[in-house]
Protein backbone atom coordinates (compact mmCIF):
# COMPACT_ATOMS: atom_id res chain seq x y z
CA UNK A 1 0.00 0.00 0.00
CA UNK A 2 1.66 3.29 -1.35
CA UNK A 3 2.20 5.96 1.65
CA UNK A 4 0.30 9.15 2.00
CA UNK A 5 2.85 12.07 2.15
CA UNK A 6 2.46 15.37 4.43
CA UNK A 7 4.89 18.21 4.71
CA UNK A 8 4.49 20.17 8.47
CA UNK A 9 5.69 23.68 8.18
CA UNK A 10 7.74 25.65 10.60
CA UNK A 11 6.88 28.03 13.87
CA UNK A 12 5.34 31.41 12.68
CA UNK A 13 5.82 29.93 8.79
CA UNK A 14 3.19 28.82 6.19
CA UNK A 15 2.57 26.62 3.31
CA UNK A 16 4.15 29.16 0.92
CA UNK A 17 7.10 28.99 2.19
CA UNK A 18 10.57 28.17 -0.02
CA UNK A 19 10.97 24.84 1.35
CA UNK A 20 7.83 23.95 0.90
CA UNK A 21 6.93 25.47 -2.56
CA UNK A 22 10.17 23.29 -3.37
CA UNK A 23 8.86 20.32 -2.24
CA UNK A 24 5.71 20.93 -3.69
CA UNK A 25 7.05 21.18 -7.31
CA UNK A 26 9.46 18.07 -6.82
CA UNK A 27 6.21 16.21 -5.77
CA UNK A 28 4.61 17.09 -8.32
CA UNK A 29 6.99 16.36 -11.16
CA UNK A 30 6.65 12.74 -10.28
CA UNK A 31 3.35 12.90 -9.96
CA UNK A 32 2.57 12.31 -6.00
CA UNK A 33 0.47 14.25 -4.15
CA UNK A 34 2.21 16.45 -1.31
CA UNK A 35 -0.50 17.80 1.71
CA UNK A 36 1.01 20.70 3.02
CA UNK A 37 -1.78 22.37 5.66
CA UNK A 38 -1.84 25.79 7.21
CA UNK A 39 -0.59 25.00 10.40
CA UNK A 40 -1.61 28.94 11.59
CA UNK A 41 -5.25 27.95 10.42
CA UNK A 42 -6.02 31.66 10.45
CA UNK A 43 -5.33 32.22 13.95
CA UNK A 44 -1.68 32.05 15.26
CA UNK A 45 -2.22 33.89 18.46
CA UNK A 46 -3.26 30.62 19.69
CA UNK A 47 -1.68 28.21 18.13
CA UNK A 48 -0.20 25.18 20.42
CA UNK A 49 1.27 22.05 19.81
CA UNK A 50 -1.64 19.99 20.67
CA UNK A 51 -3.87 21.76 18.66
CA UNK A 52 -1.36 21.78 15.78
CA UNK A 53 -0.96 17.50 16.23
CA UNK A 54 -5.06 17.31 16.74
CA UNK A 55 -5.09 19.72 13.25
CA UNK A 56 -2.80 17.18 11.36
CA UNK A 57 -4.50 13.81 12.80
CA UNK A 58 -7.50 15.08 11.17
CA UNK A 59 -5.95 14.74 7.90
CA UNK A 60 -4.85 11.65 7.96
CA UNK A 61 -6.21 9.07 5.29
CA UNK A 62 -8.48 6.36 6.88
CA UNK A 63 -6.55 3.74 8.49
CA UNK A 64 -4.43 1.78 7.45
CA UNK A 65 -2.74 3.52 4.67
CA UNK A 66 0.47 4.55 5.82
CA UNK A 67 1.70 8.03 6.62
CA UNK A 68 5.15 9.35 5.58
CA UNK A 69 5.53 12.70 7.17
CA UNK A 70 7.88 15.89 6.32
CA UNK A 71 8.29 18.22 8.80
CA UNK A 72 10.19 21.42 9.10
CA UNK A 73 12.04 23.10 12.14
CA UNK A 74 8.87 23.21 14.64
CA UNK A 75 6.72 20.99 12.40
CA UNK A 76 9.53 18.43 12.38
CA UNK A 77 9.04 18.42 15.98
CA UNK A 78 5.00 18.00 15.57
CA UNK A 79 6.09 14.90 13.25
CA UNK A 80 8.51 13.20 15.93
CA UNK A 81 5.47 13.49 18.15
CA UNK A 82 3.02 12.20 15.86
CA UNK A 83 5.22 9.63 14.87
CA UNK A 84 5.33 8.43 18.54
CA UNK A 85 1.32 8.24 19.32
CA UNK A 86 0.08 7.07 15.16
CA UNK A 87 0.77 3.68 13.88
CA UNK A 88 -0.36 5.34 10.71
CA UNK A 89 2.61 6.75 10.40
CA UNK A 90 5.22 4.93 9.03
CA UNK A 91 8.42 7.20 8.34
CA UNK A 92 9.37 10.62 9.54
CA UNK A 93 11.78 12.96 7.72
CA UNK A 94 13.05 15.97 9.75
CA UNK A 95 13.89 18.75 8.80
CA UNK A 96 16.07 21.07 11.28
CA UNK A 97 13.75 19.36 13.56
CA UNK A 98 13.06 21.82 16.62
CA UNK A 99 14.34 19.70 19.23
CA UNK A 100 14.68 21.81 22.91
CA UNK A 101 12.99 24.36 20.91
CA UNK A 102 11.31 26.03 23.82
CA UNK A 103 14.23 25.89 26.80
CA UNK A 104 16.44 27.19 23.59
CA UNK A 105 13.66 30.24 22.66
CA UNK A 106 13.03 31.21 26.40
CA UNK A 107 16.80 31.56 27.05
CA UNK A 108 16.95 33.96 24.06
CA UNK A 109 14.25 35.93 24.75
CA UNK A 110 15.24 36.62 28.68
CA UNK A 111 13.86 36.42 31.80
CA UNK A 112 12.23 39.86 31.86
CA UNK A 113 10.33 39.24 28.86
CA UNK A 114 9.12 35.80 29.81
CA UNK A 115 7.95 37.07 32.78
CA UNK A 116 6.23 39.78 30.73
CA UNK A 117 4.87 37.54 28.25
CA UNK A 118 3.42 35.56 31.29
CA UNK A 119 1.90 38.40 32.91
CA UNK A 120 0.04 40.10 29.95
CA UNK A 121 -0.46 36.87 28.34
CA UNK A 122 0.71 37.62 24.46
CA UNK A 123 4.29 38.35 23.26
CA UNK A 124 4.39 39.92 19.44
CA UNK A 125 6.49 37.78 17.11
CA UNK A 126 7.34 38.20 13.98
CA UNK A 127 5.76 35.87 11.49
CA UNK A 128 7.52 35.22 8.26
CA UNK A 129 4.22 33.85 6.65
CA UNK A 130 2.77 36.89 7.14
CA UNK A 131 5.09 39.32 6.77
CA UNK A 132 4.84 41.16 10.27
CA UNK A 133 4.40 40.55 13.74
CA UNK A 134 1.58 38.69 15.65
CA UNK A 135 0.29 38.66 18.76
CA UNK A 136 1.28 34.37 20.26
CA UNK A 137 -0.62 33.65 23.53
CA UNK A 138 1.76 32.45 26.61
CA UNK A 139 -0.64 29.25 26.57
CA UNK A 140 2.18 28.01 23.65
CA UNK A 141 4.51 27.88 26.37
CA UNK A 142 2.41 26.09 29.17
CA UNK A 143 1.17 23.69 26.42
CA UNK A 144 4.81 22.59 24.84
CA UNK A 145 6.16 22.05 28.54
CA UNK A 146 3.71 19.14 28.69
CA UNK A 147 5.72 17.35 25.77
CA UNK A 148 8.64 15.82 27.11
CA UNK A 149 11.31 14.31 24.51
CA UNK A 150 13.05 12.04 26.37
CA UNK A 151 9.09 10.71 25.89
CA UNK A 152 9.39 10.14 22.09
CA UNK A 153 10.58 6.28 21.87
CA UNK A 154 9.02 4.64 19.17
CA UNK A 155 11.42 2.75 16.82
CA UNK A 156 10.29 4.22 13.16
CA UNK A 157 12.55 5.04 10.43
CA UNK A 158 13.31 8.44 10.58
CA UNK A 159 15.69 10.59 8.65
CA UNK A 160 17.07 13.87 9.99
CA UNK A 161 18.60 16.63 8.11
CA UNK A 162 20.17 19.18 9.94
CA UNK A 163 22.84 22.23 9.07
CA UNK A 164 26.10 22.14 10.91
CA UNK A 165 25.96 26.17 10.85
CA UNK A 166 22.23 26.33 12.35
CA UNK A 167 22.43 29.36 15.04
CA UNK A 168 18.37 28.67 15.51
CA UNK A 169 18.29 24.99 16.77
CA UNK A 170 21.86 24.16 17.30
CA UNK A 171 22.91 20.79 14.91
CA UNK A 172 23.60 19.00 18.87
CA UNK A 173 20.10 18.94 19.96
CA UNK A 174 19.62 16.17 16.79
CA UNK A 175 22.76 14.46 17.72
CA UNK A 176 21.62 14.21 21.16
CA UNK A 177 17.85 12.92 19.91
CA UNK A 178 20.02 10.43 17.45
CA UNK A 179 22.19 9.08 19.98
CA UNK A 180 19.99 7.39 21.94
CA UNK A 181 18.00 6.22 18.89
CA UNK A 182 19.41 4.09 17.07
CA UNK A 183 16.38 3.69 14.08
CA UNK A 184 17.53 7.26 13.56
CA UNK A 185 19.81 8.12 10.36
CA UNK A 186 21.00 12.01 11.06
CA UNK A 187 22.61 13.31 7.90
CA UNK A 188 24.64 16.83 8.64
CA UNK A 189 24.98 19.29 5.95
CA UNK A 190 26.94 22.40 5.33
CA UNK A 191 24.27 24.73 6.16
CA UNK A 192 22.26 26.75 8.12
CA UNK A 193 18.42 26.69 10.10
CA UNK A 194 16.84 28.09 7.00
CA UNK A 195 18.78 24.71 4.46
CA UNK A 196 18.19 27.04 1.59
CA UNK A 197 21.09 26.12 -0.09
CA UNK A 198 21.13 22.49 -0.12
CA UNK A 199 17.16 21.63 -1.06
CA UNK A 200 19.14 19.21 -4.04
CA UNK A 201 20.50 17.44 -1.54
CA UNK A 202 17.39 17.25 0.83
CA UNK A 203 15.71 15.79 -2.37
CA UNK A 204 18.28 13.20 -3.18
CA UNK A 205 18.04 12.01 0.27
CA UNK A 206 14.41 12.25 1.07
CA UNK A 207 14.07 10.45 -2.59
CA UNK A 208 16.75 7.81 -1.62
CA UNK A 209 15.09 7.51 1.97
CA UNK A 210 11.47 7.44 0.78
CA UNK A 211 11.62 4.65 -2.32
CA UNK A 212 10.26 7.54 -4.52
CA UNK A 213 11.52 6.19 -7.60
CA UNK A 214 9.63 2.53 -6.44
CA UNK A 215 5.79 5.03 -6.54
Amino acid sequence: MSSEFIYLHGFASSPNSAKANYLRDRFNQIQIPLTIPDLNQSDFTHLTMTRQLHQVRTIFPPSPTPVTLIGSSFGGLTSAWLGETELQCQKLVLLAPAFTFLSLWLSALGEKTVKSWHTEGFLPVYHYGEKRSLPLSYDFVTDLKQYSETDIKRQIPTLIIHGINDGVIPIQASRNFAASRPWIKLIELDSDHSLANVFPEIWQEISTFCQLSNF
